[in-house]
């Protein structure tokens, strides 16, 4: 059964392998038969491809010829063209070559006629010159003989002179010569005198009208200065507060300030009064802020008081630098800029003495332009003119020179220096701008109502009494209150006992009563304050 079933698969196997090769060998066939009839269409095409091909290269080749013809043309026209041009342009360079050849042949044709023209007429020229040249020597000869004859004339006619005057030649030129000088000596001194009247009245008219020309374009403003200022309040209860108990408030700030304080009946108004415009000053803000925040007690009042002392000093600086600004002057030393901001608390015979020195300057300045000088000098020497005015302690030193050696000491010019010396002659006027300041220095305090004589007497007896109490050992501070009739003097309790106090208080009044002169009394009060401090950690 195995042998049947093997067999019978070994049968079908051959089978099977006969049909698949019969199968490939058709396929084979056909196989080869499309590739046969594929070949021979494709060579056809082939062919035909080739031949189109060749059909396109001889068109193209043709139409290459054709067309290279024509651009060959196109260039030897063009090459003919450019020729032709080219040869235009040669001709008309050469033309015009030619032309400047010909111009230029014509004007040296023209030149060597007109310098054969030249040199003809300069051997004319030379010709009658050496005509003339021999009329002249002929006529020179003629005009010797006639000055020969001339002399000999002049010498006969002197003879003659001589015998019938009895006076030589030179004694008569001599006599002739001294009477000429004399008369024209006697005209020149007329002329002077003449011109010097008429210059005379001339300048006085000038100055005259510069002066009012100068007065007219300046404002002046009212510079009076009062030594008593009033403080509003808004209520009379606040007077009590600032009289304080048993009045220890108001004698902490007259103490504090140096000016006296007058509380009285004048309605809502406290009357501060102090010829020192500064002391009256810091007074009068350190009310301001004592009644603003509301504690007015000594120690407080001190507190005030040093604060408002120290803004002064920066109001001081501002303002000088502010007026500074104001006039136009530049490069002021600092120190300058302090002094000018103290003139604002300063007056010369009740005139305040900034607005009288900006006075001085906006004249000096207008003056000088009038004359044709430097007006912005001539400000700057009226603004300083009166700085020796400014220091606290009185010099023995004229203000004006001491003016002068600030300036100098502070490097202002030499004319500005000058003119701050010389403006009350204590020195020599080297420039013209000295006698400009001194004319409108005293323009400005001359003027009707500028200053007040009694006042600065009164303002230089309350300095006196209070440098005169300065000068005793211990004494710090002294200030001459109610017009002079009290001087308060305060002194270091740690230096001065109170046996000494009442002794500095009767040499005190012992020397004002020798030294000087003044009306009614003068009372002396000498305060000497101990203070202990001590502080709780």
């Amino acid at each position: 059964m195995t042998h049947w079933i093997l067999y019978s698969i070994a049968g079908t196997t051959s089978h099977w392998l006969l049909f698949s090769l019969g199968g490939v060998i058709v396929g084979a066939a056909a196989v080869a038969a499309v590739s046969f009839f594929n070949r021979r269409r494709l060579m056809r095409e082939t062919a035909k491809v080739v031949s189109d091909a060749r059909k396109e290269a001889d068109s193209i080749v043709k139409e290459a010829r054709v067309e290279a013809e024509s651009i060959k043309k196109d260039k030897i026209l063009q090459a003919k063209e450019k020729f032709i041009e080219l040869k235009a342009e040669h001709e008309k360079i050469i033309n015009q070559k030619n032309r400047k050849i010909a111009e230029a042949e014509q004007r040296t044709t023209q030149k060597e006629a007109r310098l054969s023209q030249m040199i003809e007429e300069q051997k004319k020229k030379e010709r009658q010159l050496d005509s003339k040249l021999a009329d002249n020597e002929k006529l020179s000869e003629k005009l010797t003989r006639r000055n020969e004859e001339l002399e000999r004339l002049h010498n006969i006619q002197v003879e003659k002179l001589e015998e019938i005057s009895g006076y030589s030649a030179e004694k008569a030129k001599e006599e002739l010569f001294d009477s000429l000088k004399e008369e024209a000596r006697a005209n020149a001194i007329q002329h002077i005198q003449e011109t010097i009247e008429e210059a005379k009245l001339t300048a006085k008219n000038e100055a005259k009208k510069i002066v009012i020309q100068t007065i007219q374009r300046t404002a002046t403003e009212d510079a009076i200065e009062n030594s008593v200022s009033t403080f509003n309040i808004e209520s009379d209860d606040i007077k009590g507060r600032i009289i304080g108990r048993e009045g220890r408030n108001i004698r902490a700030l007259e103490a504090a300030t140096g000016v006296e304080i007058i509380v009285d009946d004048t309605p809502e108004a406290i009357i501060l009064s102090c010829f020192d415009p500064v002391r009256r000053e810091i007074a009068r803000l350190s009310l301001h802020k004592l009644v603003t925040d509301g504690r007015i007690h000594p120690a407080r009042i001190e507190e005030v008081v040093a604060k408002t002392r120290k803004q002064i000093e920066d109001e001081i600086i501002s303002t000088g630098k502010r007026t500074a600004i104001d006039l136009g002057i530049h490069g002021l030393h600092p120190e300058l800029i302090k002094v000018i901001g103290r003139m604002k608390y300063r007056s010369s015979y009740g005139q305040n003495l900034l607005q009288h020195s900006r006075e001085v300057a906006n004249l000096a300045a207008t003056m000088a332009a009038e004359l044709g000088l430097n007006a912005k000098l001539a400000k700057r020497a009226g603004l300083l003119h009166d700085i020796g005015k400014v220091p606290d302690t009185e010099s023995e030193t004229p203000h004006a020179i001491l003016g002068m050696e600030w300036a100098e000491k502070y490097g202002e010019q030499p004319e500005v220096c000058n003119a701050i010396g010389a403006h009350h002659d204590e020195v020599e006027m080297k420039t013209l701008l000295a006698p400009i300041i001194q004319v409108c220095d005293a323009i400005s305090g001359a003027r009707p109502g500028a200053r007040r004589q009694v006042v600065e007497s009164y303002l230089q007896r309350l300095r006196e009494l209070e440098e005169m109490a300065l000068g005793f050992d211990g004494v710090v501070k002294a200030y001459a209150i109610q017009a002079g009739r009290e001087l308060r003097v305060i002194v270091e309790s740690d230096k001065v006992s109170d046996q000494q106090a009442a002794e500095i208080s009767y040499q005190i009044s012992q020397k004002i009563q020798n030294e000087m002169t003044y009306p009614g009394q003068v009372r002396v009060i000498v305060i000497r304050e101990t203070r202990a401090v001590n502080i709780a950690k």
